[in-house]
């Protein structure tokens, strides 16, 4: 692995840097977010005006072609961008699904048409669009998905319904999975379509998270009908669609487990007294501190490898399922000794406390659910086993079973 940029990835890094200074403000600290007090139409708004101000400087697409729309760059460029950026105040996870998952697929499986139609305008910020993925009986195990697809001539009429969708209550479009075969076994009868999120019969019902916020949402689809035109990729091919679609996804989690939760805890410790001393001073705390360092710099090193592959114009390998396993382990046992850093104080809501205890309390109370997301923390270690260590795979006695047979017994 070489971690150092190429003579050409540091002038793009330097060129890049001069534009965020000149366009957006520095981060002072991890606290910082764009948008305080903005309500959910307002911070929109403004996400939509800082992607297309990126679209006009070209860094909206970096890695697409400039037939696309895009600006004909390399993969490694796109994500030195999105380190740069994530040192300055900027509307952030809008278009996280869009530009990290969704587009991407579009990009790599949609005919011209498609891909003329729905490219530029996502690049620009115009539509914001959602994965429809996960049902609540196909979680880490899609294959498992029931929502059904059934052919009427030149149209699809979809049924089912799906969960833990990201934005879809403010998205225009979305890339959806469905069972088109029910004779064939689990992952052979899926079909990948585009979804208009204004059909009739999508009925979008946000999830009130423990956090306060809104970010996922239950969609359930009644009878929704779907041009042909609008299927991605080949009948019966919907799995590997969605295999391509979650490699995007995985090494874009890269960034969400970045930072310096460890400096943060830190500055907890030094003004938090126990036993009538700084909580630095005590063993534990200092190891606790110690622990989430050691984490969050595993992520960093698995994400420069990532990086390494792509500076060598390879793809990022299975080990990328490390990120999320490390992660989103550290954000929940780093934001649990926070909590514990502040006492009974701890307990209060981070607003009545100062914006030093939110990014904390934020972290223990979303990790659990960024351990399931994206596949649990059972399936990531499944996929380290047996495709980085090359350990036997699980049995697997539903394999060339057609699916109607596993559905009734």
């Amino acid at each position: 692995m070489d971690f150092n940029d190429t003579p050409q990835e540091a002038a793009f890094r330097a060129e890049v840097r001069r534009w965020l200074e000149a366009n957006a403000t520095e981060r002072r600290s991890r606290e910082d977010k764009f948008g305080a007090g903005l309500n959910e139409a307002e911070y929109l708004a403004a996400a939509r005006a800082w992607q297309a101000k990126k679209a006009a400087a070209g860094y909206a697409a970096i890695a697409a072609p400039k037939s696309m729309g895009g600006l004909g760059g390399t993969p490694a460029m796109q994500v030195v961008y999105g380190q740069e950026e994530a040192r300055f105040l900027v509307p952030d996870r809008v278009f996280e699904i869009s530009l990290g998952t969704a587009v991407p697929t579009v990009a790599m499986w949609g005919t011209p048409e498609q891909k003329a139609k729905y490219l530029a305008p996502a690049f620009r910020g115009d539509h914001i669009w959602c994965a429809l993925l996960s049902e609540p009986s196909a979680g880490s195990d899609l294959g498992n998905l029931r929502t059904r697809a059934t052919r009427d001539g030149d149209e699809w009429v979809i049924s089912g319904q799906k969960v833990w969708t990201s934005g879809a209550h403010f998205a225009q479009f979305g890339v959806l999975l469905a069972r088109s075969d029910w004779d064939s076994p689990k992952s052979k009868g899926l079909t990948m379509f585009i979804v208009d999120m204004k059909t009739p019969g999508i009925d979008v019902r946000p999830i009130h998270q423990a956090s306060d916020e809104y970010h996922f949402n239950e969609v359930f689809l009644n009878d929704v009908r779907i041009p042909d035109s609008q299927r991605l990729g080949p009948e019966g091919q919907g799995w590997k669609v969605m295999l391509s679609t979650l490699l995007q996804e995985r090494f874009a989690l890269g960034n969400n487990f970045s930072g310096d939760l460890y400096a943060q805890l830190i500055g907890l410790a030094q003004a938090a007294q126990w036993n009538g001393a700084p909580a630095i001073e005590n063993a534990t705390v200092r190891a606790g501190i110690a622990d989430a360092y050691i984490r969050q710099f595993g992520v960093e090193l698995i994400v420069r490898r990532g990086m390494s592959a792509i500076s060598k114009g390879e793809s990022p390998g299975p080990e990328m399922a490390a990120v999320k396993l490390v992660g989103a382990r550290a954000f929940q046992t780093g934001g649990a000794l926070a909590i514990e850093l502040g006492g009974a104080e701890g307990l209060i809501a981070a607003q009545d406390l100062g914006a030093q205890w939110r990014l904390p309390q934020l972290l223990w109370i979303s990790a659990p659910g960024a351990r399931i997301a994206g596949g649990t923390d059972e399936i990531q270690k499944n996929t380290i086993a047996e495709h980085v260590l090359g350990l036997p795979s699980e049995p697997r006695p539903d394999r060339d079973v057609p699916f109607r047979d596993l559905e009734h017994g």
